[in-house]
């Protein structure tokens, strides 16, 4: 069992920046962040593989970026130039059960934290 923890989400203007960490409870391999907005299910973002070899989904390479610091037991993602259909809520992701690039199905993930809620407007 791993529980996770986000925080650091907000609201911004386009244009602008936040970081968003995730503290987990023990030491998890995989990890990941996705998105889910009012109108999108529950979108996959970006995945930390376990040998810390980074992912992303398309419409956020080269504006995000994730990482981890294993001696904290937390993950990050950070966030820049961020647009208004990035608004969303975030939710960190632990416990992959998948196959290797099928980090971006949410049901191959076992652990979920509670969400950071992430706003952009113009």
């Amino acid at each position: 069992q791993v529980q996770l923890a986000e925080s650091g989400g907000g609201s911004v203007q386009a244009g602008g920046s936040l970081r968003l960490s995730c503290k987990a409870s023990t030491s998890a391999g995989y990890m990941g962040w996705f998105r889910e907005g009012q109108r999108v299910r529950r979108e996959w973002v970006a995945t930390v593989h376990k040998d810390d070899t980074p992912y992303y989904t398309d419409s956020v390479k080269g504006r995000f970026t994730i990482s981890r610091d294993s001696a904290k037991n937390t993950l990050y993602l950070e966030m820049n130039s961020l647009k208004p259909e990035d608004s969303s809520m975030y939710y960190c992701a632990a416990g992959f059960v998948g196959f290797d690039g099928t980090w971006d199905l949410s049901g191959n993930w076992r652990y979920w934290g509670q969400g950071t809620q992430v706003t952009v407007s113009t």
